[in-house]
């Protein structure tokens, strides 16, 4: 059996990916290969998962998702996880081709029976043979995981695993900015007995419905209505849940989290997760099956927002890999208010060193393998907006803006609640609903340092 040389990709001429060789399904167990990490090809996790019929369900629904693109389908994307080894959990992280869905499992510590030896952000290599392989897992017996192993065997239970090439997009780091910012804001919405919650998943699953609906708990179940109304959880195009429904056997309960709404209220994220006790297997869904979490520009002001890089630094420099962050401690570490602590967590987020779990309610540590201004310069209504604070567009007037772009005036507005309006033709195709324009962005930017931070 000869041994295939390691995989380069580049990524946009920026980041480069190894694999010593392929993932593959063993007679012992299951290796995920790494590209990176804080050492060259990291081992975080060497043990037993508890539950490996449903890990290995929980790990192709994510593959799965950074598989598909759910809008437009075309072929399959071939995209990797992202592998997080923490001090007591593996978190296994993708966006869809399309980067309108966010799939997460987290394996905790009831899901395995060994030790997070390292830790460390990687993205790891599922290709189709390991794929197949995992398929075909069942039984009680447990399967065995290394992360990052430095064995050089590259065969699966029946066959030779060949490498393939699989760039990680810079689209996704925009992906996982906007993500944590969005679902910080996340609330328990409902939780559902697992019988409950496969019946409500398997009548949802049985067309393709891309229209945006609304779920509201209604006793042990959920009832779908067209209409906002408080309480009520967005559900934007249904068969984009698919990814949920081989874990279903194995589900205790289903738990359903977004943000608050109202009558009224425009379409907005949500996240649906199965917990087996072992596992967790989420999935976020962008406001609607054709927007990409990349683009709705949630994570603008915290990238704009010039006064909390210092205590971003800082926060930084204090993050141990805790499963969750705990605010009040970081707070207590870094001399700071809560508040700033909050914003220093979300502009790290925006360069994917942080994540949000809506289960703990809490941020987590991560870091991803781009260099810390990556999120700022790939986003054009940044770029944008430092272009005209550079040239000096924008004149204020109390409350009111006005930013000269071109040969065109446009007048930007505050509003209480800290948002801004402007008479520009973005703002008034999308009303604030993906982000602020580089109008008013560029007008948070010369604002007071009270006022942005209010």
């Amino acid at each position: 059996m000869s041994v295939r040389r390691p995989t380069v990709c580049a990524v946009n001429a920026v980041q480069t990916y190894r694999y010593r060789q392929p993932s593959a399904l063993h007679p012992a167990g299951l290796d995920l290969q790494t590209c990176g990490g804080p050492a060259a090809n990291p081992r975080f996790f060497s043990g037993y998962l508890t539950t490996p019929a449903a890990a290995a369900t929980g790990l192709l629904a994510v593959a799965e998702v950074a598989r598909t693109r759910y809008h437009q389908p075309v072929s399959p994307a071939s995209l990797d996880p992202v592998v997080t080894g923490s001090r007591d959990r593996l978190r296994f992280e993708s966006f869809s081709g399309c980067c309108g869905v966010y799939a997460r499992m987290d394996i905790v510590p009831a899901g395995f029976d060994g030790e997070i030896v390292g830790h460390g952000t990687t993205n790891v290599d599922v290709n189709p043979p390991l794929r197949e392989a995992l398929a075909r897992v069942g039984g009680i017996e447990p399967l065995h995981v290394a992360v990052g192993p430095d064995d050089l065997t590259v065969s699966t239970m029946d066959a030779a695993v060949v490498e393939r090439k699989v760039p990680l997009p810079g689209r996704w780091l925009r992906g996982f900015a906007e993500v944590q910012v969005l679902t910080a804001a996340f609330e328990p919405r409902a939780e559902i007995p697992a019988a409950e919650g496969a019946a409500f998943l398997r009548r949802l699953l049985g067309g393709a419905d891309r229209s945006v609906l609304w779920a509201v708990p209604a006793g042990r179940t959920l009832r779908l209505t067209s209409r906002p109304a408080p309480g009520a959880v967005c559900l934007a195009g249904a068969g984009r849940l698919a990814a949920l429904r081989g874990l279903l056997r194995h589900a205790r309960t289903l738990r359903v989290y977004g943000p608050p709404v109202r009558a009224g209220s425009p379409a907005v994220p949500s996240t649906w997760e199965l917990d087996t006790g072992a596992l967790r297997l989420s999935l976020t869904l962008s406001p609607e099956p054709y927007r990409g979490f990349s683009g709705e520009g949630a994570a603008l002001l915290a990238l704009a927002a010039d006064e909390v890089v210092d205590d971003a630094e800082l926060v930084a420099a204090l993050l141990s890999w805790d499963p969750t962050i705990d605010v009040a401690a970081l707070a207590d570490a870094a001399g700071l208010p809560d508040g700033r602590v909050r914003a220093a967590l979300a502009q790290l987020g925006t360069a994917g060193r942080v994540g949000y779990d809506v289960a703990e309610g809490g941020y987590f540590h991560r870091v991803m393998p781009y260099d810390a201004g990556r999120a700022e310069r790939d986003n054009p209504r940044l770029v944008g907006a430092r272009v005209l604070v550079e040239r000096g567009a924008v004149h204020r007037e109390g409350e009111h803006a006005t930013v000269r772009s071109g040969d065109e005036v446009y007048r930007v507005r505050r509003l209480p609640d800290g948002a801004y309006t402007c008479s520009c033709r973005w703002w008034g195709r999308h009303r604030g609903q993906r982000g602020p324009c580089k109008h008013a962005l560029a007008v948070s930017m010369v604002a007071a340092p009270a006022e942005v931070g209010a």
